[in-house]
């Protein structure tokens, strides 16, 4: 696995773009870069599961079971993925799951000043789906600016 590293500088405060990137509503538009559909299940506390899930072609709900690894408030968030949903089902093994079990995706907010927060998202990524993510998460991180500067 690869680690992908992606920054963004948003005009608003730490605690503004903490809570817009982590609520429901902000989760969901912020996310739509990846999937029109997409919305989280659980809480954002150290030790909990988290599902990051969406629809599917077929409608089906697909996604992710992940674990918050780490949480300091407006500060710096850890996920830890352990395995898909697919079809409403949480699948935690097996070879395909092996290949990327114990990813880690994480947040880092960095204040700079009392009007703007650099965001850095690092996260670990396999061959199959590097060029996706090069591409995907800068869209998701202009909505989520979109959202906090407007």
């Amino acid at each position: 696995m690869e680690t992908l590293h992606f920054d963004i500088h948003i005009q608003a405060p730490v605690a503004t773009v903490y809570q817009t990137m982590l609520s429901d509503a902000g989760f969901r538009h912020w996310t739509a870069a990846f999937n029109p559909t997409s919305h989280f299940k659980g809480t954002w506390e150290a030790g909990s599961k988290m599902l990051f899930l969406g629809e599917d072609e077929e409608q089906g709900v697909g996604g992710m079971v992940s674990r918050i690894r780490e949480v300091r408030p407006k500060e710096f968030i850890s996920i830890e993925h352990l395995g898909i949903v697919q079809d409403g089902k949480e699948i935690t093994t097996g070879p395909e799951i092996e290949q990327w079990a114990g990813a880690r995706e994480e947040y880092t907010f960095v204040s700079e000043g009392p009007h703007t927060t650099l965001l850095k998202v690092t996260m670990d990524a396999n061959a199959e789906w590097k060029s996706y993510f090069e591409t995907t998460w800068p869209k998701a991180l202009e909505r989520l600016k979109d959202r906090c500067e407007s």
